[in-house]
């Protein structure tokens, strides 16, 4: 394959985008043009929030072609647009040949949540010192054990592993924290979504484990729970303050995370109504915010 990089504004990336397609590119991506310079920026969204934009001021659109023909032939096409007079070729190259499924197994490596309980993709043998293993691949839904989010929620869970009677993980993802809740003795857990990837994904995940979960749409989530688990992001978290404190138990805790450090004071103010939320774990910038109802 060769991959053809061109570079544009911000305003004609999407354009650009969509005209490569119609040429019949196998895949386009964009990226920074200033990556690892002190002009990069980062672009991210969040529920609430105005959208990102489609691309930097200076993109760099990238599109791969099954040969260097057909990406010279898209470039002379590109350019000889109206549109196109901000646009230009950086580089038409040959992609080197790789075993892509190895390349992008060799990212995933065993997880340490605690020196006894780790998260291990399946091509991995778990580490010796293993007690107790969780065994999950990437995929579609969110949560593969290496983002700290989830890290600070499962080390939460396993340091404090009791039977749980009901557990509730409102925006299950892969249903990694469900399961985890599962392999630390809780029994009765529903693992809810919006998203049906994620439904999919925490089902399939939980029987690949050999643990049992009900997962579904949020309207599956009913009555009080001991523990109420919620990893989402902190605007979310604020407009669902008062569902989330309504299925905490008396004597129960409220587990939230997705949040970053300065969004803190946000948080407690949002469930100051119900419950007082205090930061029990800080990691690269995320917190994990707890609180636990009067028995």
């Amino acid at each position: 394959m060769f991959e053809l990089a061109l570079v544009c504004r911000e305003a004609d990336v999407e354009i650009v985008s969509d005209a490569l397609m119609e040429i019949d590119a196998l895949a386009v991506s964009v990226e920074d043009a200033d990556a690892d310079t002190d002009a990069e920026r980062a672009l991210f969204g969040e529920p609430g929030m105005p959208a990102p934009k489609a691309g930097w001021d200076r993109s760099v659109v990238k599109a791969l072609f099954p040969s260097e023909a057909e990406g010279t032939e898209a470039a002379t096409l590109i350019l000889a647009q109206d549109w196109a007079a901000d646009v230009h070729v950086q580089a038409i190259q040959a992609v080197p040949e790789q075993d892509w499924v190895r390349l992008t197994q060799s990212q995933f490596a065993p997880v340490e949540i605690t020196p006894d309980f780790w998260i291990v993709p399946s091509w991995h043998e778990a580490p010796p010192q293993a007690l107790r293993v969780m065994r999950l691949d990437p995929g579609l839904a969110f949560g593969t054990g290496t983002h700290p989010t989830t890290r600070m929620c499962l080390r939460w869970i396993a340091t404090r592993a009791q039977p749980w009677p009901r557990v509730l993980d409102y925006g299950c993802g892969s249903g990694i924290l469900a399961i985890g809740a599962a392999l630390h003795g809780a029994t009765h857990i529903d693992a809810v979504d919006i998203d049906p990837a994620a439904i999919t994904s925490s089902r399939d995940n939980a029987t690949a484990n050999g643990v049992a979960l009900n997962t579904g749409e949020p309207s599956l989530a009913r009555g009080e729970y001991p523990l109420v688990i919620a990893n989402i992001l902190a605007t979310p978290l604020k407009l669902l303050a008062p569902l989330l404190c309504a299925h905490v138990a008396a004597g129960g805790h409220l587990i939230l995370a997705g949040i970053l450090s300065h969004q803190a004071d946000e948080l407690k103010a949002a469930y100051a109504p119900w419950l007082a939320l205090e930061v029990s774990a800080e990691e690269e910038g995320w917190i994990l915010m707890t609180a636990q109802r009067a028995a």
